[in-house]
């Protein structure tokens, strides 16, 4: 049964949060159609992603897009077409879902990745290489030269591979030799990286979602389509919000960081929606031969363990 609550919640949240219908898109596939494969019939997918304020127009013009930007590919049987996630759409996916999906290490080192982009290397291609850095979490410490502490390495290769940059910029590494708690070393993260906007931004989540956690939390049943619709929701904003934050080591953070808040809310609210969720993804979406195949096994490594259905 379908709580009411819930349903005007939802009614709110897409009323007060307009959300680019090729950005939402891309949520649902990175978190639901993913790990089931990639692929999706476009007819059940539109019937899926009804209820969020997309009609069958604006879906059609966003996978489009989707296409033309490289994230999916489409395939035609018959009167059906099917839109597969490409192998960058899915490289990308994996690096933004590693950092939603797995917390920060909670221990630094005084190691860190730079990037020095010589004033040769042409115009869009340097400014395609920085939003991409940007992207992972790089802030710059000067004209030219991108930092991150802690980075991920292998995620940094694709960057530069993807860009065509691998040969045309200079990446290593370096350890701070000061205190790693130093008031200039504050100061430079502060410059780099904008905290305060970043932590509103986890603030606002937190207020937003945590009564749609207390009332799922209290809910004697859950209703599988309006699970599915709350999780996109939670996973978009939550992100919007991510996809902002450098994730820096916890040495380099204010106290009463507010974005490990975020997580744990965004991990519980998970944990209740997604065995429904899963249920109705299933039950509506479609593939060529037949149901969504069952989710990798890789799905249930998210926010540290989710129960697999034989638990």
């Amino acid at each position: 049964m379908k709580s009411r609550y819930i349903s005007q919640w939802i009614k709110d949240f897409l009323d007060q949060h307009p959300t680019r219908a090729n950005s939402l898109i891309i949520t649902i596939y990175g978190d639901f159609i993913a790990p089931h494969g990639g692929t999706v019939w476009l007819g059940s997918f539109i019937r899926l992603v009804q209820p969020l304020g997309l009609n069958e127009r604006m879906v059609r013009t966003s996978v489009y897009r989707l296409s033309q930007e490289k994230w999916l590919v489409s395939e035609q049987m018959g009167r059906k077409s099917y839109y597969s996630l490409t192998t960058s759409g899915r490289r990308r996916f994996e690096h933004a879902y590693r950092r939603i999906y797995f917390a920060p290490q909670d221990t630094w080192s005084g190691e860190w990745q730079l990037v020095m982009i010589p004033g040769s290397l042409a115009g869009a291609q340097r400014d395609a290489l920085r939003k991409e850095l940007a992207w992972a979490g790089y802030g710059a410490l000067a004209s030219g030269i991108l930092a991150h502490p802690s980075a991920d390495t292998d995620a940094l290769l694709d960057i530069l591979q993807e860009t065509g940059a691998h040969d045309k910029v200079v990446a290593m590494k370096a350890v701070n030799i000061s205190a790693l708690t130093s008031k200039p070393l504050q100061e430079l993260v502060h410059e780099c990286w904008n905290l305060d906007v970043l932590s509103a931004k986890y603030h606002d989540f937190i207020e937003l979602f945590r009564p749609v956690l207390r009332t799922m939390r209290a809910a004697g049943s859950l209703d599988p389509e309006q699970c599915f619709l709350v999780q996109t929701l939670l996973m978009h904003h939550f992100r919007r919000a991510l996809l902002h934050d450098p994730q820096l080591p916890s040495q380099l953070l204010p106290a009463n960081w507010s974005g490990g808040v975020a997580r744990q809310l965004c991990r519980d609210l998970y944990s209740i929606t997604y065995p429904l969720a899963q249920q109705h993804l299933l039950a509506v979406c479609e593939t060529a031969n037949g149901p969504l195949p069952p989710a990798a096994t890789y799905f249930y490594e998210r926010f540290g363990g989710l129960a697999t259905p034989a638990a």
